[in-house]
């Protein structure tokens, strides 16, 4: 398993920027680390993404951060929250993301949006854990477990049709990513590098399901 965050990386901040010159200081193999939930890490979860009535033991999630470049070719430091089950698979899939400079614009805890998914979404925001219940079920969503993880979800939505012909798009503000046909960045697609080492390591893809679309989710 990876290494426990060195006091360099401490020091920065998830959704910011590092030159080349502070990752060779640090060591690229030291910049992708996965941590028990610590107890600074925890009160910023705490009533948010780890609400009152989790079902989930703490000690069953981690945390993890790691780097990804965005489409300016910046290298930015990214944290998520997932199950303790995937760290291996995530450190490994965002390490050859990272390599390829495969573009992810923003990764912080989605406690930064209050756990509310659409201000995330709207910021293309990756994340992992949340609790919370699939929108309009009273079934726990994977992503309750940290079981699964968002990617770049404001232009790659989940898109349902209605009964009535129309279609349902959220986040709202990426209607027009659900025209998959398009060209645009951070799409993601079947072939895409990011979608191909996510099922090589064995998650589902949304953008495969038949009667709605997800494509900013994998879950395993």
């Amino acid at each position: 398993m990876a290494m426990m965050m060195s006091l360099a990386m401490a020091t920065w901040k998830a959704g910011e920027a590092v030159s080349e010159n502070e990752v060779a200081q640090v060591g690229i193999e030291n910049c992708f680390t996965v941590e028990e939930i610590s107890d600074s890490v925890f009160q910023v979860m705490k009533g948010k993404s780890y609400k009152d009535n989790c079902t989930i033991p703490r000690g069953e999630l981690r945390y993890v951060r790691v780097l990804h470049k965005n489409l300016r070719g910046e290298t930015m430091v990214g944290e998520l929250v997932c199950n303790k089950a995937i760290t291996a698979d995530l450190l490994d899939i965002f390490r050859k993301l990272y390599a390829a400079s495969y573009p992810i614009e923003r990764m912080v805890l989605i406690d930064n949006y209050n756990a509310d998914d659409n201000p995330s979404m709207e910021a293309n925001n990756s994340s992992a854990f949340n609790f919370r219940f699939v929108a309009g079920t009273k079934k726990l969503s994977n992503h309750s477990s940290g079981m699964a993880i968002d990617i770049n979800p404001l232009y790659n939505p989940y898109v349902k049709q209605r009964a009535d012909g129309t279609l349902y798009v959220s986040p709202e503000k990426g209607r027009m990513y659900a025209d998959r046909s398009k060209a645009f960045d951070y799409k993601l697609y079947d072939g895409d590098l990011c979608v191909k080492l996510f099922k090589e390591h064995g998650f589902t893809w949304g953008g495969d399901w038949q009667s709605l679309k997800d494509y900013q989710h994998f879950e395993k």
